[in-house]
């Protein structure tokens, strides 16, 4: 009986947290009731505290169930070595766009990050999620610039620093962008193209290094 119970809570659980993401994406994080999410769930109010403490921790528990698609960027890229940092990095990147085109659950909980972050200080932990994520994948990805700068796919004057950032705000905005009208084109095969078309930029031309004070850089560098 005990483990028809707990098999039984896990599975109200996850009924709540569906409901939860239906609900937040309809009408809001803010706005939204933690009585409106045991009705869409066909529960009690007192199922979800039984399970959830508040609705901050209700949106952790959904930050948690889901990889937010920038995150999983530098996952792979900390266990993917490679002779080719650029090609590792390439097929990362294609991989968290894809990511975010055929995970429901992932899209749901990058809308919620993107779009309320910091609205109420109950929803601290889409902000948390949202600068856990912004950091690890700015960290990993310097690291990735640094590597190709040292196998020659870069030049030595690379500011891997603001090319991280750069690659950064360009994934993000386009998930966002795409995230608000999913329908305009499919992610999933315009992948390759998006992300060859922002790495190919840097490659051409990436951001440098102030030089040295009189130093004249050669414009053909």
């Amino acid at each position: 009986m005990a483990r028809r119970t707990k098999a039984e809570a896990a599975v109200t659980r996850e009924q709540l947290l569906d409901a939860a993401e239906r609900a937040f994406r309809e009408r809001g994080v803010a706005t939204t009731t933690l009585g409106e999410v045991a009705a869409a769930a066909g529960v009690t109010r007192g199922a979800v505290y039984w399970h959830f403490r508040d609705k901050a921790d209700l949106i952790q528990a959904l930050c948690e169930r889901a990889t937010l698609p920038l995150d999983a960027i530098f996952q792979r890229l900390r266990t993917e070595a490679s002779d080719d940092p650029l090609g590792a990095l390439r097929k990362c990147a294609i991989a968290s766009l894809t990511h975010l085109a055929r995970d429901s659950r992932a899209q749901a909980v990058f809308q919620l990050v993107y779009q309320n972050s910091g609205v109420d200080d109950d929803l601290a932990p889409l902000a948390s999620a949202h600068e856990r994520e912004r950091c690890g994948c700015l960290n990993q990805v310097t690291e990735i610039f640094e590597r190709a700068v040292m196998a020659a796919q870069l030049p030595a004057d690379t500011d891997p620093a603001l090319a991280a950032h750069a690659l950064h705000a360009y994934m993000s905005g386009l998930m966002q962008a795409w995230v608000r009208e999913p329908a305009a084109y499919d992610l999933a095969a315009a992948a390759p193209a998006l992300v060859d078309a922002m790495l190919g930029g840097l490659r051409a031309s990436p951001p440098r290094r102030a030089a040295p004070s009189g130093v004249v850089r050669d414009a053909a560098d």
